[in-house]
């Protein structure tokens, strides 16, 4: 699917009962739900995101960056302060730090809180908005 995204995407947008099922098939597999779906979301959740997508015509942008991301240039060192918060994803177990710490010069907040999946901030929004305040809370002190 990442080597030619334009062609599940036009399949995708053709058929909306096709749609609902990619969508509900990634929510199952990509989230923090350990395979059982409707203990992380509810059928109106998965109506609405499917829908969204529908309407907006947006599915096949959605998958540009995986795409795109082999293919763009190496990226420069971030030199602002930095955050990591890695979701329960397998990809990232056992993530070393010493790798996005090759990129972020100033990494300032490294978390695995252990919940949340490829969808963290709809999985998990409570999660998420303490781990921006954990880190942009001494930063509004320092300006």
């Amino acid at each position: 699917m990442w080597t030619r995204p334009d062609t599940i995407a036009a399949a995708l947008m053709d058929s909306p009962a096709g749609l609902v099922a990619w969508i509900i098939d990634k929510y199952r597999d990509w989230s923090d739900c350990d395979g059982d779906l409707e203990t992380r979301w509810d059928k109106d959740t998965i109506l609405t995101v499917a829908t969204l997508y529908w309407a907006t015509g947006t599915i096949g942008s959605s998958f540009r960056q995986y795409y795109d991301y082999p293919h763009n240039k190496p990226v420069p060192p971030i030199t602002v302060p930095s955050a990591i918060t890695l979701s329960n994803e397998p990809a990232y177990a056992n993530l070393p730090r010493s790798l996005p710490e090759r990129v972020c010069t100033d990494l300032r907040h490294w978390s695995t809180p252990g919940r949340g999946g490829h969808f963290m901030s709809h999985e998990e929004p409570e999660q998420v908005a303490r781990e921006l305040r954990t880190f942009f809370g001494p930063l509004r002190r320092q300006v």
